[in-house]
């Protein structure tokens, strides 16, 4: 399938309670237009990409695969991957993975393909780490995330590609992964875990209609990319899995997430951008970003998730109409010091929890640090964060904002809030180093975000006071 991007602009109410929210997100999109090929619209999830036939289709039968679930089949998808990509400049070609459980170790796509899973078919992560291949850390993290060094190439991998979809009729890719965690826990791991789906420095990537399980680390992972749209897919790993993780966009723009259910051990969504000085030095951010209509659960961690590596910067982006259920934290910022990057220009809107144990959190002590060469100086920036329409049912702990003395985090917008709070507990919001505003918020929150808003106020950022004026006109 060929993707085509056409351009669809979504039609706003006028309405004088979403001016602020209309604002920012003219500011995202900066209109619709095409540069080059990059294409920037409002909101990157009205960019709908229609997957077009490719010309060429090839079954992995016909090189020689056996989907019994026991036979390795690496070297039946690198033999197609291989002849498929003579098609790249004739349109590009489709791999049909037919019914069965096709096992595999680590296998690098090409561009200009489609990778097909027909329903009932099953893509297996090989448990022998010796079928994974050993690569190099990313550049911005200048190590392993979880052990010094080389890591664990991922299941299926693009390198510098462009125009990939991945998708099918609700097929399967399954990573297999309690041997991984249980290296993880006992910490037996010699290098870093493979993640399900790892696109690096890549372009128009489409990843849909496709159930992932138990990946051993990350299940889709974008690093360096843009154009990436990903939608009505399925993750699962137990609630129990050591820091499993569902969609992690990581130094990437244009990147679209939507129409998912997502259930993790660790964070459902987490957006990153590099490591300490790893991070700053590469300066990458990631930005113009769309989430919404997604269904989230995160046993330990976050529903959504920024940072806590965001050295590169994290900006731009919008979530909308979400559902955020059984999860430790729904809305979490995460930095601490060394980290530097910024966090900044975020809306979260139309948002409905339950049983949650935090629902908003920003941290500014969160995370260690790859090693001992990060700059303590370096402090990062959390600011012009707008949380908006949302109701929460079950929430013991409104909101726990603790930001950096030095840098504390501000312009914090809480608009039309209402939680109904298990707790006994009389503190359900927890401020400090931080300041903002607040409008129609239910518990109240701490006197730091309790300021109403005010034209004249110097500390409103500049987008919000634009909106009140442009109200009062």
């Amino acid at each position: 399938m060929l993707i085509s991007w056409q351009v669809s602009i979504p039609r706003f109410d006028v309405l004088l309670h979403f001016v602020a929210l209309l604002l920012l997100l003219l500011q995202l999109s900066n209109a619709t237009k095409i540069v080059g090929e990059e294409l920037e619209v409002v909101g990157q999830c009205d960019s709908k990409p229609t997957l077009d036939p490719r010309p060429h289709s090839v079954s992995i039968l016909e090189f020689g695969a056996v989907g019994d679930g026991k036979t390795l089949n690496t070297i039946a998808f690198q033999n197609a991957i291989f002849y498929l990509k003579s098609f790249a400049d004739k349109g590009g070609a489709q791999l049909y993975v037919p019914p069965g459980k096709w096992l595999t170790g680590s296998i690098n796509l090409t561009s200009h393909l489609t990778l097909f899973l027909e329903k009932g078919a099953v893509i297996l992560g090989s448990q022998n780490p010796s079928h994974w291949e050993l690569v190099n850390p990313l550049p911005s993290y200048g190590r392993g995330i979880e052990v010094p060094g080389k890591r664990y190439r991922s299941l299926i991998n693009g390198y510098n590609l462009q125009d990939v979809v991945i998708t099918g009729d609700d097929g399967v890719i399954d990573g297999q992964g309690l041997v991984w965690w249980n290296w993880f826990s006992s910490h037996s791991l010699n290098y870093s875990r493979p993640h399900l789906v790892e696109f690096e420095d890549s372009k128009y990537i489409v990843v849909s209609n496709l159930t992932f399980l138990n990946t051993p680390a990350y299940n889709i992972h974008p690093v360096y990319c843009s154009n990436v749209y990903i939608y009505n897919i399925s993750v699962s790993a137990p609630s129990e899995s050591p820091h499993t993780v569902g969609i992690v966009p990581d130094s990437s723009d244009h990147v679209c997430i939507e129409g998912s259910n997502i259930a993790t051990g660790y964070d459902a969504i987490a957006l990153k951008s590099g490591w300490d000085q790893y991070g700053i030095a590469y300066g990458r951010p990631s930005k113009n970003i769309h989430i919404r209509r997604v269904h989230l659960q995160s046993s330990s961690g976050s529903s959504i998730a920024f940072g806590s590596e965001m050295s590169g910067g994290i900006s731009n982006v919008l979530v909308e109409h979400v559902q955020l259920h059984n999860s430790s934290t729904a809305i979490q910022f995460r930095t601490t010091k060394g980290r530097g990057g910024y966090i900044k220009g975020i809306v979260v809107s139309d948002v409905e929890m339950e049983n949650i144990s935090t629902a908003f959190s920003a941290s500014g002590h969160f995370g260690l640090h790859p090693d001992d060469e990060f700059d303590p100086n370096a402090l990062p920036i959390v600011q012009d964060i707008t949380l908006q329409n949302v109701r929460g049912s079950n929430i013991k702990i409104a909101g726990n904002f603790s930001g950096i003395q030095e840098s504390p985090f501000t312009s914090i917008y809480l608009s039309n809030i209402t939680f109904l709070i298990s707790s006994s507990s009389s503190s359900s919001w927890i401020c400090s180093d931080v300041s903002g505003f607040s409008d129609s918020v239910i518990p109240p929150p701490c006197s730091d975000l309790s300021h109403p808003y005010s034209i004249s106020s110097s500390a409103a950022s500049p987008l919000l006071n634009s909106a009140r004026k442009t109200a009062v006109l």
